[in-house]
């Protein structure tokens, strides 16, 4: 059963803007240890694609806030919602602290699309109930 749907599609020029103004203390804010460091190692080798990296996590993370109910207020924050990926390159959310303990409370999964393209990143999320 669905629990919820969240959308969102961010300006990547926002972004790129925030992390001209604020650098890595705004990547810090939005972004897990894990994705901090994969963010570092892309910007590195091609700083427009770290940017790209920040926009598409920052929308998955609204998106997924949507669907979930929450807006961007506890147990949500940026920090314990990441996007990983499978093997295959499938995008998935990863839950951790109170978040996680939240969401496996009420016997969810998530289902993750992103995308990005020149100015803009896009994000679909579906929640479902599951077991019920």
């Amino acid at each position: 059963m669905i629990f919820g749907i969240g959308t969102d599609i961010c300006d990547v020029r926002r972004i790129r803007a925030s992390l001209e103004k604020n650098g890595e203390r705004f990547a810090a804010k939005v972004l897990s240890e894990a994705e901090l460091a994969t963010w570092k190692a892309r910007s590195a080798r091609w700083p427009e694609r770290g940017v790209r990296y920040v926009a598409t996590r920052f929308s998955a993370k609204e998106a997924f806030s949507k669907a979930v109910g929450l807006g961007m207020r506890m147990p949500m924050t940026w920090r314990h919602c990441e996007v990983g990926k499978l093997g295959s390159g499938q995008p998935v959310i990863v839950l951790h602290g109170a978040l996680r303990e939240w969401f496996e409370a009420q016997n969810l999964k998530a289902h993750l699309s992103l995308t990005d393209e020149s100015d803009y990143a896009a994000s679909f999320v579906v929640v479902e109930r599951i077991g019920s």
